[in-house]
């Protein structure tokens, strides 16, 4: 009798995923070929091409108010429904949830944090190059457009270029851009082509763009993901300073628990002020008990001594301050000996009041 357990479908695709490396070896990040530079000026090419034809009011806007004209929403109503909810994949704030947390789990599995932080970098170039485009020019949409045949710009308006146009660009194309196969890499960028050219037509469709405003979309979005390889080494860094950070709080974490280490009276700290300074010792069970003042001998030496001659002040004995040593005659002066003064060389001899 057969005994083996049938997988579902499910449980086989978990399976593969557990042999995947936490670290693909094979992984190799794009770089900046003379295909990719040739096709990046291209399209920059075709990005300032557009932007001219629009300021110039050249046959380009011509063509966006003959489309406005049309209303295309009006000739298919059918279609306005799906393409509502269709044009949420060109929304940056849904679609950046959902590819976050796909790269997320991918960055999990694999132990990597590359995927995020091309997201970041990739989201924070959109923002950055689009908004400073859109805010720049002031171009007003076809529904608040004031004058037939005007180009609508420096009006006040935030709609050229299609920023759903362009993060639908960026956003499902970095799925293709971090594939790790060319397969996949194929696959996803024919997906991500296919979902941002929708998003781009549905905006036309419901006329919340003109024409030109989804061109330079699309341009903008191709754009930030062509030059993407300039960014990999701050990626590589940013990654490399994230580990290094989480690996020193993790090494502190571990040290704080552990019981401090016991300084010397006599080891030297540098305080905040940059003075080297004496850190006092504090009392341990192990240590014996301290000395008696009135039982250190006469002839004793207790100066203060510097903190490089430890041999002064043993580590057994107290360090005394000035008000609490016994005032004695220095051995070897040349003071003669007071015939008042009570006492032997040997004992230690205190001064008589009021001497």
């Amino acid at each position: 009798m057969r005994t083996d357990q049938i997988l579902t479908r499910l449980e086989r695709v978990f399976a593969r995923l557990d042999r995947e490396p936490e670290r693909p070896a094979h992984l190799q990040t794009p770089q900046m070929s003379r295909h990719r530079v040739v096709l990046l000026g291209s399209t920059l090419a075709f990005y300032l091409a557009i932007v001219v034809a629009v300021l110039t009011t050249s046959w380009l806007v011509r063509l966006d108010w003959q489309i406005m004209f049309f209303r295309p929403y009006e000739q298919w109503p059918q279609l306005h429904a799906f393409l509502d909810y269709l044009v949420v994949l060109g929304q940056r704030g849904p679609t950046a949830v959902m590819v976050a947390a796909w790269l997320g789990w991918r960055s999990w599995r694999q132990h990597t944090l590359r995927p995020l932080i091309t997201l970041g970098v990739a989201l924070l170039l959109l923002n950055v190059t689009v908004g400073s485009v859109k805010l720049g020019l002031g171009r007003l949409g076809p529904h608040y457009a004031t004058e037939i045949g005007s180009a609508e710009l420096f009006a006040g308006g935030d709609i050229f270029p299609s920023g759903h146009t362009a993060n639908a660009v960026v956003t499902w194309g970095i799925l293709a851009y971090l594939a790790s196969t060319v397969v996949t890499r194929r696959v996803l960028s024919v997906v991500s082509a296919v979902v941002s050219l929708s998003v781009g037509a549905t905006t036309v469709y419901l006329g919340t763009h003109w024409v030109s405003d989804v061109l330079l979309g699309w341009s903008a979005g191709l754009l930030i993901l062509l030059a993407l390889p300039w960014f990999e080494p701050l990626i590589a860094r940013a990654e490399a300073y994230v580990f290094d950070l989480r690996e020193m709080l993790r090494r502190r974490a571990e040290t704080g628990r552990m019981p401090a280490p016991v300084v010397s009276a006599l080891t030297p700290l540098l305080s905040a002020g940059g003075k080297w300074q004496l850190r006092p010792l504090t009392q341990t069970p192990e240590e014996p008990a301290a000395v008696p003042t009135a039982a250190v001998p006469a002839g004793a030496p207790t100066g203060h001594s510097p903190a490089h001659r430890p041999a002064v002040h043993p580590a057994n004995r107290p360090h005394l301050i000035r008000s609490e040593r016994t005032p004695v005659t220095p051995v070897g002066s040349r003071r003669p000996p007071h015939t008042e003064r009570a006492g032997t060389r040997g004992t230690a001899a205190r001064p008589v009041a009021g001497g």
